[in-house]
């Protein structure tokens, strides 16, 4: 047993051991301290070429990994070549299957201005050959030749008609044929007073120059569609002539860009084709279904525009990409839709990139918790990973959701390395239900939440904080508040031997504090302002822990500070309420009787018992089994409760108080109530170190101050916690006016000691405990004897080996 003086209850960073005013004397620490095996692990994983080795990083979001992976990825890429931009365009054999287009970095907005400026010329100079007079004088033959053959063969027809007395004439709906008398139309009266061979002659001619007439009809046609073919053919002619030039030169432009050259190829076959287009009045169907009215010009460039979906800048190195809401299309990009005239249409155009086309070549930062939340993201992911591509796929599409015509955007290839953030327990998840994760991510760096003091350095942690105060833009900090925010980092981490690396709650707290400094004018963040800053926290959140003290205090919930009771100790739990944690005291209670040799944990029996306190309980059975009864069954049967407890109770921090009370029970002998306990027991009876000590101890002596110190209350902690003790000013003052105690134990038995001794008495000395335990052992054990003799009488029959030894 160590009765604790107040040089062990708190390792404070003095500021006079600081050699600098403020931190405006300091060489900012941009790095990420502590971390060095996470970001080597990082480092190392660029400079593997294989697919696999994607990145899963482990840690708290507090301890800023994705800021460090982020900021080490770009300076590592940063000299490297820079990846390719990427193009949609038109397909112009299937419009539903766009093409992709890789093109050198930065070039795709040139291809773009380029193609559209080719487009823009092309509207001027197809026109302008189509007005020219060698086209019009081209035209105008192929239009006499047409009209030559169809008058030519018309007035054979008529001379034939008018030999056999018959007439051509022209109705509203074609031509029709009558009997003619010198090139008159011969009334009715007079054809019926015609001889019947005459009548039947004219009706013979007319049945055979109506056919004949069909045949011209047919024939008329095919002269057309040939006039149509020759106009079109005319047409291509000029058409390339105009259009060969200008395409000529720009493939000249992107003779390096093999599928450049291919999309102006195809474009100028295209434009070649559809000349009409860019005619003022089109004479054949229109391209893209659209029709154009008299004297309305279409407008091309929607068929011929370039969809640049990722473009990069020159010497900017290689893609760094956080994707903060990794939906499926915002991963892979989608293909959006416009209402017109009551349907939905999309062309190439309106294709969005994902972060996976933005990241190609790079690296993809995604939170892996988001990503699994999100439908289908995860399945599109791997599938990216494992075939190497992105495929812009349609939900709506597969599942037939959306009854529409859709595109099939080429995939585009997939070679970034994906960069997942976690925690452990979802990497571990993830290992035991996805087959295909161990595959995929094969690197798991992980950010720790704390480094041990020492190697850190007190000076290099100091500078690492100014860096932080730095980046938030928030007033100097003097020494003695970097010394401050140390021994409250110290706290943070449960250690003092350790400094928490938790950049993001670093930050906020000198926000806090800095805005302190701001109230009261100051020029400098001092200490004062981080205590005023840490007490606002407290209040911000302290309802709850007040309410609990008023309630103890005031007696409802029932807690005693002074006098002794057998078979009841003060225990000690932690509350957390969002950030804030606190201890509060807990009045343990045990009753035994004569029984079987069973504890029974009422909270277990009740259903308001975790499975660490329910292992806890049944630790403690064994231990008491152990020393009291080795040989025979104990004749005993106990109970345990937390009193006035209604919610669930976990962990094994009670175990050692569970025994005290336990013990106090058996042997009558009560226990001081002045004392707090809290600790873990094995099977061995040592007393093992448990979490949140600090908070436990400041509970209860919140409650003793408010009751009044008088110097004989205090609080047992396992001596294995002693390294972690860093209690608030008020509790190391008042151990120091001897106000207060805190005193470490080792075993059960110098709790016992302690506890049971009588009030006031405090055996330190090993004889002294071991005095006060003997003669509570032998309580103990008569009373077990007297209850092993009462079961014997009840008729109960003692084991074989028993009675064979008596």
């Amino acid at each position: 047993m160590i009765e604790l003086d107040p040089t062990r209850l708190a390792q404070r960073c003095e500021p006079a051991l600081l050699d600098f005013r403020d931190t405006r004397d300091l060489d900012a620490l941009d790095d990420h301290p502590g971390q060095g095996r996470a970001l080597e692990a990082i480092r190392f994983a660029t400079e593997l070429p294989h697919a696999g080795f994607n990145l899963f990083v482990m840690g708290r979001s507090e301890t800023g990994k994705l800021e460090a992976t982020s900021d080490l990825l770009r300076a590592l890429v940063a000299e490297r070549m820079t990846s390719d931009d990427w193009c949609y365009v038109n397909n112009f054999d299937d419009p539903t299957r766009p093409r992709a287009i890789r093109i050198a970095a930065g070039q795709g907005a040139r291809l773009r201005e380029d193609v559209a400026q080719l487009v823009d010329e092309l509207s001027s100079a197809i026109p302008a050959v189509f007005e020219s007079e060698d086209y019009q004088a081209r035209l105008a033959r192929l239009d006499a030749e047409f009209n030559s053959l169809q008058e030519n063969a018309l007035g054979e027809l008529i001379a034939q008609a008018r030999s056999e007395g018959v007439a051509l004439w022209r109705t509203p709906s074609g031509f029709s044929f009558a009997p003619a008398r010198n090139g008159d139309a011969m009334p009715a009266e007079e054809f019926e007073k015609l001889p019947d061979e005459e009548r039947k002659r004219i009706g013979t001619a007319i049945e055979r120059l109506q056919g004949r007439l069909d045949r011209l009809m047919r024939q008329v046609i095919v002269w057309r569609r040939g006039r149509r073919s020759a106009i079109k053919e005319l047409n291509q002619q000029v058409t390339g002539m105009a259009v060969g030039t200008l395409v000529d030169d720009l493939i000249r432009r992107y003779l390096m860009q093999p599928a450049v050259v291919d999309f102006l190829l195809a474009l100028q076959r295209d434009v070649i084709s559809h000349a009409e287009l860019f005619q003022g009045v089109a004479d054949g169907p229109q391209a893209d279904g659209a029709g154009a009215g008299p004297g309305e010009v279409l407008a091309p460039l929607p068929r011929y525009q370039v969809n640049v979906i990722v473009t990069r800048i020159p010497g900017s190195g290689l893609p760094v990409v956080i994707e903060d809401n990794p939906t499926l299309s915002n991963l892979i990009g989608r293909v959006e839709y416009q209402a017109r005239y009551g349907a939905l249409m999309t062309d190439f155009g309106m294709i969005k990139a994902g972060a996976m086309h933005r990241a190609a070549g790079g690296f993809l930062l995604v939170d892996a918790r988001r990503v699994l939340m999100q439908p289908f993201a995860w399945d599109a992911l791997k599938r990216a990973l494992i075939t190497r591509e992105i495929r812009i796929e349609s939900i709506g599409q597969q599942y037939g959701l959306i009854s529409t015509v859709s595109l099939e955007p080429e995939p585009i290839p997939f070679d970034a390395r994906v960069v997942l953030f976690g925690d452990r327990w979802l990497h571990a998840m993830l290992q035991a239900l996805d087959p295909d994760f161990s595959e995929l991510f094969r690197i798991a760096p992980e950010f720790v939440d704390d480094a041990v003091r020492e190697d850190l350095g007190i000076r290099e942690y100091a500078r690492w904080l100014a860096g932080i105060a730095g980046r938030s833009g928030v007033r100097p900090f003097d020494r003695a508040a970097i010394a401050r925010l140390i021994d409250w980092s110290a706290r943070e981490t449960t250690d003092a031997g350790r400094l928490s690396l938790h950049i993001r709650r670093i930050a906020d707290l000198m926000v806090e504090a800095d805005r302190w400094a701001g109230r009261s004018g100051a020029s400098r963040v001092g200490a004062s302002h981080l205590d005023q800053a840490l007490e606002a926290r407290r209040e911000r959140s302290d309802a709850y822990r007040r309410r609990m003290h008023e309630l103890i205090l005031n007696d409802t919930v029932l807690i005693a500070t002074s006098g002794v009771v057998p078979g009841q100790i003060n225990g000690l739990a932690v509350i957390q309420v969002g950030e804030l944690q606190f201890g509060l005291p807990t009045r343990i209670t045990a009753t035994t009787r004569v029984g079987e040799g069973g504890v029974v944990d009422i909270q277990r029996e009740s259903r308001l018992s975790g499975a660490i306190h329910t292992k806890a309980v049944m630790i403690l059975s064994a231990w008491l089994a152990a020393r009291y009864s080795a040989l025979s069954p104990l004749a005993l049967s106990a109970s345990l409760v937390f009193e006035q407890t209604y919610g669930q109770v976990d962990g094994d921090s009670a175990s050692l108080a569970e025994a005290c009370s336990l013990l106090s029970s058996l042997s009558g002998v009560p226990i001081s109530q002045s004392l707090a306990v809290t600790g873990s027991l094995n099977q061995k009876g040592i007393v093992q170190a448990i979490g949140g000590v600090n908070e436990k101890i400041e509970g209860f002596f919140e409650i003793c101050r408010a009751r009044g110190l008088d110097g004989s209350q205090g609080v047992l902690v396992p001596a294995d916690n002693c390294r972690h003790l860093m209690l608030r000013d008020d509790v190391v003052d008042a151990v120091r006016a001897g106000r207060f105690r805190v005193l470490a134990v080792r075993e059960v038995d110098e709790a016992v000691a302690l506890l049971m001794a009588g009030e006031g008495r405090w055996p330190t000395q090993p004889t002294e405990i071991r005095s006060v335990v003997r003669a509570i052992d032998q309580l103990i054990r008569s009373r077990l004897r007297t209850y092993a003799g009462i079961r014997s009488r009840r008729g109960v029959p003692e084991p074989a080996s028993r009675r064979g030894r008596g």
